[in-house]
């Protein structure tokens, strides 16, 4: 008999032996007396960084086009702070496009190893020029040329024509410096809700949401 596709629930006797030492230290209690989310979500990323064999801070962006479609894919987190959620991508995307037509998003976090997830929503800003100026900067330069390289989402017939546009910018640019595309940039996403969800035994879970209230939070517990 093969195995299903998708397994089972796990048993008391797997939740003992699987689970027990990411499920121990989803048992603090603290997290609930915080008052902001910006330092726990700080926290549980570092958490994540040691513990995610890669990529801790890939998130999924959720985001709706101009008719009305929902669309979702992994992109990485580069800044966090009380302003907001940064991350960088071409204008001209998909994703740019969609966030043109509606400038709110939603991002998840979903951390395997510590079986928790953080779920954000909010408006969604530009950053400024001289912050993607600061960011693109910072990028290797391969993939500084990459993004002159790349017409983002648009249909390409081949590796090789990509390849040959590489090749084609490596050349212009030669030895000197490659400065950000105009249709490269960021995005900031404003939260007005963060929702923090731990894994406890037998689908028992700890969730707790923030809620902007102007320059303060509201918090509260739900139910699982």
């Amino acid at each position: 008999m093969t195995a299903p596709v998708i397994p089972p629930s796990p048993t008391r006797e797997e939740y003992a032996e699987h689970y027990a030492a990411a499920l121990a230290a989803n048992g603090d209690e603290s997290i609930f007396d915080r008052t902001e989310p910006v330092g726990l979500f700080t926290e549980w990323l570092t958490d994540a960084k040691a513990t995610e064999p890669n990529d801790a801070n890939a998130m999924t962006l959720a985001t709706v086009d101009a008719d009305g479609r929902p669309d979702a894919r992994i992109v990485l987190l580069k800044d966090v702070d009380a302003r907001g959620f940064t991350f960088y991508s071409n204008r001209e995307s998909a994703k740019g496009e969609a966030l043109a037509a509606h400038p709110s998003a939603a991002l998840l976090f979903h951390w395997k190893t510590l079986r928790r997830q953080v779920r954000v929503r909010g408006a969604v800003e530009p950053v400024s020029a001289a912050e993607a100026d600061a960011y693109f900067a910072s990028r290797a330069r391969e993939s500084r040329i990459g993004a002159w390289a790349s017409e983002q989402s648009r249909p390409l017939d081949s590796r090789e024509t990509l390849e040959l546009a590489v090749v084609r910018e490596t050349a212009r640019f030669g030895d000197g410096d490659v400065p950000r595309p105009e249709r490269w940039t960021g995005w900031r996403v404003v939260p007005d809700s963060v929702e923090f969800w731990r894994d406890r035994p037998f689908r028992l879970h700890d969730r707790l949401r923030f809620d902007r209230a102007g320059p303060d939070w509201t918090k509260t517990r739900l139910w699982p």
